[in-house]
Order: C-alpha cells, then structure tokens, then sequence
C-alpha cells in the first residue's frame, strides 16, 4: 500500500511538525503575554487622536498572531540548524533581544501611556529586527525571509506610534 508520510522524501516527520508547532506556539505565547496587562480596549487608549491610517481594531490581533507564527517557525528554522554554531547562537540571541523589546512595548505604551518612549522601543525595534533578519538569513534564508514581513508590520507601527504621538503631544 501507500507509504508513511514519514517515509516520504521532503515531508517532515511527526516529531519535526510537532516541535515546529512547540515553536510557533511558544513565540505567540511570549508575544500575547503583554495584552494581559492592557491594550486599545482602555478609556485612555480610546480617548487619543489616531491618524486616518489606523488599522481597524480586529487587523492587530489578526496580524500578530500570524507574524508570531512566522517568527517561532523561523526560529525552528534556524535552531534546527544546532546551538553549537555561533551563527545560529547571535540570530538566536538576536531574536531573544528583539522578542524582550516587542514585549516592552504594550507596558509602556499602555500601562505608562508613555507614547514618546513607546516610539522610541519600536523604533530600536525595528533595527534589532533587521538585524536579526539578516543574522536568521545567514544561517537559513528561509528563516530570514519569514521575518520580512515582521520587520514590514513593524516599519508600519513606528509609523503609526509616531502619528498617534504627535496628535497628541
């Protein structure tokens, strides 16, 4: 009869599916883990000009949800790859790096509603981001390429901090 897909050249085995989905199941876990403390639902929040490109509220939780399923594949992709390589050890630490700045950013915009300061973390966001675009790329060009479109959302929210901060500043 047919084979396992196991058995199959290029298919995963179930083991590799389910340590990817361990993967892309912890990176939205860390990632989630801030809106537990606030988010736009606030009064505050509600209350503050935002500019005409503000995306409606069900995009965010659409988008991140698939940009952290992005980023914990990637990082399966380039963890697989083994912790002795010291180009998979910087794109790791690199994208640890990145992964506190994200999750610094909902506390202190939200909880401090320090706007000024909240643009300031996004945009060392985005350069840590591409740095670890361009660390994950060396080690596995497919991981360096699911994180285009995380470094893309997060041009876009420091864009869209910097419109909300100056409205009103």
């Amino acid at each position: 009869m047919g084979h396992a897909l196991a058995d199959r050249p290029g298919v995963p085995d179930r083991r590799t599916v389910l340590t990817a989905l361990a993967f892309v199941l912890g990176v939205n876990a860390v990632g989630a883990a801030p809106a537990l403390l606030g988010g736009p639902g606030s009064a505050w929040f509600r209350a503050l000009e935002k500019p005409a490109f503000y995306p409606p509220e069900w995009a965010f939780g659409v988008v991140w949800t698939l940009l952290f399923s992005l980023m914990g594949l990637a990082l399966f992709l380039v963890v697989r790859r083994g912790l002795d390589s010291g180009a998979v050890r910087l794109a790791v630490g690199l994208f640890a790096l990145q992964l506190a700045v994200n999750v610094a950013w909902t506390p202190t915009f939200f909880e401090l509603r320090a706007i000024g300061a909240a643009l300031v973390v996004v945009a060392a966001l985005f350069v840590v981001v591409a740095a670890t675009l361009v660390a994950f790329a060396r080690v596995d060009r497919r991981a360096g390429a699911l994180l285009v479109p995380y470094l893309l959302w997060v041009g876009f929210a420091t864009v869209l901090n910097y419109g909300i901060w100056s409205l009103n500043a």
